[in-house]
């Protein structure tokens, strides 16, 4: 073991989903070592302690696993517990820590974000419930990281991650596992299987787009081996470094293939699609598309016909910038809902308190309290659940949604790598003012209340500030802007807009053309596209 001096590296701070930078950051020498350190030190040390350690196997990926081996064993950890060749899914770590009872687990993933040598990496520690660490730990470890004066490595060979069983370094044991096998149980244990393989074998059809990551083994282990899905079902199934040169972000603008083919004429009966690093979902079917808000409000009403939620909903969270939908399905089941800030990590002490069972953000991220991550495959078998028992297809099931609590036209607009300043300088203009606002009138509607959206946690009564711009009209439209936190180029700011229709008139509405007036009213109260001489968004969700 070598202690080795070190100094600290100015902008280590961790996000809503841990440390994101360009891969050659993260590459330079002491990079990965000042902030691993920064973290074991946060958190009272490794001394005897018990880590899960994967990622989505993007460019990197397998370096930066040896260092943290060696910084773990160096520190006196017991035993890691390693996906072989470096691979877990973020929803597969998280089952691995509460499975095994760990004392948290290093997640090296940049989720959605490109990968490669040119492109993005991340590393996020979470904590002994399995989910992102809280505010308080990543406060502390950023902290750590601007007084940091040695970190701590071990000097031994590299641990061959490619055979599974268990093998030492230094006086700790690391166990390679099968990346998969935990998690495939885990949802045969959710969801009625016999049913699933039943409809595939009367000729159900579907294509799950794995956009080249973390997902690929996943889906061929469950649909195609267990469900017994056609031979092809799983496209894209490789996880490769750099997600073959696309953006592994599931969303209508990067899973164009996907989309293409779900509007076509010998469109199979469902799509799916999922990100990086597995915790993220895109549904879609013949010929429609579901947007991720919806989709958590369907996923809600229908979760009971699935076995692993018979018993009904505990409750249901949301994101603040996700649609109301969900909120009118617990109203109708007579349970909470809550609103919370973006970052799943807000989530975690309303599933550990039992508030929640199902969890879901407009960023095309659900999960229910089987984990404490966002859950793409999760999401996308509990949608075939769904399917299976109702006997109907996506578009007749959306649109019986949409006839009982009525419909939450939604759409983001995401304005891609902004100079920070200028992004901030937006967000500035309309803050200053959300005063004067209510009462006044924008493109022919009446402002109700404006504000900066602050969360006060219902279980540990921690607040968090400054979490959003909310402009709320008096006929339940609004708009949302914010800074989003999780690219690591520039700055992305983020428009949400959103209006209700109660029917029975008006639930087949172009979803951009129902908001035009919305958006027009983004314009007016922000100078989004003005002042940064963007005629339109990057990218529309």
């Amino acid at each position: 073991m070598t202690t080795i001096q070190t100094q600290p590296i100015e902008g280590q701070k961790p996000g809503t989903s841990g440390l994101r930078k360009k891969t050659k950051v993260f590459m330079q020498p002491g990079y990965v070592e000042n902030f691993v350190q920064a973290i074991i030190d946060a958190t009272g040390g490794a001394e005897g302690k018990t880590y899960v350690l994967g990622g989505d196997g993007r460019f990197f990926n397998k370096r930066a696993a040896q260092v943290i081996l060696k910084m773990a064993a160096a520190n006196g950890a017991e035993r890691v517990i390693v996906g072989r060749d470096a691979l877990l899914s973020t929803p597969a770590a998280s089952n691995l820590i509460r499975k095994r009872g760990t004392d948290g687990g290093f997640i090296m993933s940049a989720s959605h974000n490109p990968g490669g040598e040119d492109e993005d990496f991340g590393l996020k520690f979470n904590t002994s419930n399995g989910g992102p660490a809280p505010e308080s730990v990543t406060d502390a470890i950023f902290a750590r990281t601007k007084d940091i004066t040695e970190y701590r490595l071990l000097g031994a060979d590299d641990a061959d991650l490619s055979r599974l069983g268990e093998q030492s370094m230094g006086g700790m044991v690391v166990e390679v596992v099968d990346p998969v096998a935990d998690y495939a149980t885990l949802m045969e244990s959710l969801f009625d299987m016999a049913t699933l393989r039943a409809m595939f074998a009367g000729g159900f059809r579907m294509r799950f787009d794995a956009m080249h990551a973390i997902t690929g083994p996943y889906a061929t282990e469950i649909l195609e081996n267990r469900l017994c899905a056609e031979k092809g079902t799983v496209i894209n199934s490789t996880p490769l470094p750099d997600f073959g040169g696309g953006h592994p972000d599931p969303n209508p603008t990067w899973a164009k293939a996907l989309m293409d083919e779900m509007m076509g004429a010998n469109a199979p009966d469902f799509g799916a699609a999922s990100d990086g690093d597995g915790d993220r979902n895109m549904v879609v079917g013949r010929g429609i598309y579901v947007s991720p808000s919806d989709s958590l409000a369907v996923l809600a009403a229908n979760a009971h016909l699935a076995p692993g939620y018979a018993g009904g909903l505990k409750g249901v969270a949301r994101s603040m910038p996700t649609s109301g939908a969900a909120d009118r399905v617990a109203e109708k089941l007579g349970i909470d809902c809550f609103e919370t800030p973006t970052g799943w990590k807000f989530f975690g002490n309303l599933l550990d308190a039992g508030r929640v069972t199902i969890c879901g953000e407009e960023s095309f991220g659900t999960g229910s309290d089987h984990v404490r991550e966002k859950d793409g495959l999760w999401a996308v078998l509990l949608w075939l659940n769904i399917l299976a028992a109702r006997g109907e297809s996506v578009a007749e099931i959306l649109n019986a949604h949409w006839r009982e609590y009525g419909r939450n036209y939604y759409s983001r607009h995401d304005y891609e790598a902004l100079p920070l300043e200028q992004g901030q300088a937006i967000m500035a203009g309309l803050r200053d003012k959300l005063g004067d606002l209510p009462g006044t009138e924008v493109q022919g509607m009446r402002v109700k209340s404006a504000d900066d959206f602050a969360y006060t946690d219902p279980v540990d009564g921690s607040v968090s500030q400054g979490q959003g711009l909310r402009v709320v009209f008096t006929d339940g439209s609004r708009i949302v802007l914010r800074l989003s936190g999780t690219g690591t180029e520039g700055a992305t700011l983020r428009l949400y807009l959103e209006r209700y229709v109660a029917g029975p008139d008006g639930l087949d509405q172009d979803v951009q053309q129902a908001l035009a007036p919305l958006i027009a009213a983004a314009e007016d109260l922000s100078g989004l596209r003005a002042t940064s001489g963007r005629s339109e968004p990057d990218v529309i969700t």
